[in-house]
């Protein structure tokens, strides 16, 4: 599947330390150490509605970690899915009376377009469950043969138990939730831990079997489609290295999703899923989580098409730390649009040799849990300091932040 285009990333002159992201599941600071390349992935949208902030703030997040791993020197391989077939892409349009393929490839171009606005850079391989059918459907029938799946009815479920006892993985390894926790979230976050002929509740599915007015495709293991935590497994063992360096993606995601994405991957390789786990905090609108269900969404589409200047909504974003829970108020965004606006005046007269102490200041406090908020604070000291720019300093800002402060 087609990403989208590469934004402008200046080389600076020498490179910076190595970042040391804290693991949610261990939640202790960890050295994101790669043997040879640094490797990510990120669980990315399920194509039913446009990007809202609280997806783009996952997804700058993960951005500013790429764009520390390049500054410290590492190649990258970055992968990101997309799931595009699932059951809240097909309710919805079922609701809306459109084609979901139709759907789908609407609001991933719209994801495109949002992603190339905000300077994000775009992983190496952007990656459809549609495109993936034949390898998740081989790895279902290799969990089936090792007795890891079995079938209700024409579903194939993944049983937890003898999972656990083929491998180091256990329910609670990646989440470290008490069983009543992760009942209640399955029954919350897509499980269905009250079908009958389950052998545990929490079993996850890893194959849909097919029904009447649901896409679905050929398989060894019969006619369906797969279920959704098989899917990262697959496309991540089939891109990455195992383990990779980080995994990541919202926090909601780690129960049941990443939870059980670990499972799958531990069952099929041997191998643990990735050697730190790291999870971006959700975003609130109008006191409450912005979600689709409540449809207290703030749209990035929406804000460029009234005139906000994209980097500012960035700006916004990385004033809050990537792991907070943080509400999206007019008041943070017109803070932001201030400090741009504030940034380029400073930044449009650049001169003389660059400071190694500011630079090295910045990629230091970025390395350190990608502490954006402190680096932006770092910036406005300078500036209110009154030092000149220099073009090292524009150019670390651009390469490290995302803010090309030449821009428009």
């Amino acid at each position: 599947m087609r990403s989208w285009n590469y934004p402008v990333v200046p080389l600076t002159y020498g490179s910076g330390p190595l970042a040391f992201l804290r693991d949610s599941t261990s939640e202790s600071l960890i050295e994101s150490a790669p043997a040879e390349f640094a490797s990510l992935y990120v669980c990315g949208i399920t194509p039913y509605d446009a990007t809202h902030i609280g997806h783009a703030a996952t997804f700058i997040a993960y951005d500013t970690l790429v764009r520390s791993w390049m500054d410290a020197g590492y190649e990258v391989a970055y992968v990101q899915n997309v799931t595009d077939v699932d059951d809240p892409l097909l309710e919805r349009a079922t609701a809306t009376g459109v084609d979901w393929e139709e759907l789908a490839a609407e609001q991933i171009e719209l994801f495109r377009s949002d992603m190339e606005s905000l300077s994000v850079i775009p992983p190496d391989y952007f990656i459809g469950v549609t495109e993936s059918i034949p390898a998740i459907a081989s790895g279902v029938h290799r969990l089936l043969d090792s007795g890891i799946g079995y079938r209700v009815d024409n579903d194939i479920y993944f049983d937890s138990a003898a999972a656990s006892a083929a491998s180091d993985w256990y329910l609670g390894a990646e989440s470290g939730l008490d069983r009543e926790e992760m009942l209640r979230l399955s029954a919350e976050r897509g499980g269905d831990p009250e079908r009958l002929g389950k052998r545990d509740p929490l079993d996850p599915l890893l194959w849909r079997g097919a029904r009447d007015g649901e896409p679905s495709w050929p398989s060894p293991v019969g006619e369906g489609r797969p279920g959704w935590h098989i899917e990262c497994s697959v496309i991540a063992a089939e891109y990455l290295e195992l383990p990779m360096t980080v995994s990541g993606g919202a926090s909601d995601l780690k129960f049941p999703h990443h939870e059980f994405t670990a499972g799958h991957t531990a069952a099929l390789t041997g191998y643990e899923h990735a050697s730190i786990r790291t999870h971006a905090g959700l975003v609130s609108y109008r006191g409450e989580k912005m979600s689709k269900s409540l449809g207290n969404l703030v749209f990035v589409s929406t804000l460029v098409s009234e005139g906000v200047d994209p980097r500012a909504i960035r700006l916004a974003i990385l004033s809050q730390h990537y792991r907070s829970e943080w509400e999206w108020t007019d008041a943070l965004l017109a803070k932001a649009t201030e400090r741009l606006a504030r940034w380029a005046q400073w930044g449009s007269i650049t001169g003389g040799a660059g400071e190694d102490e500011f630079v090295d200041d910045l990629r230091a406090t970025i390395a350190n849990d990608l502490n954006t908020p402190r680096a932006l604070g770092i910036i406005d000291e300078r500036i209110a300091f009154g030092a000149p720019a220099t073009e090292a300093d524009v150019e670390s800002i651009q390469a490290l932040l995302g803010i090309d402060l030449a821009r428009y």
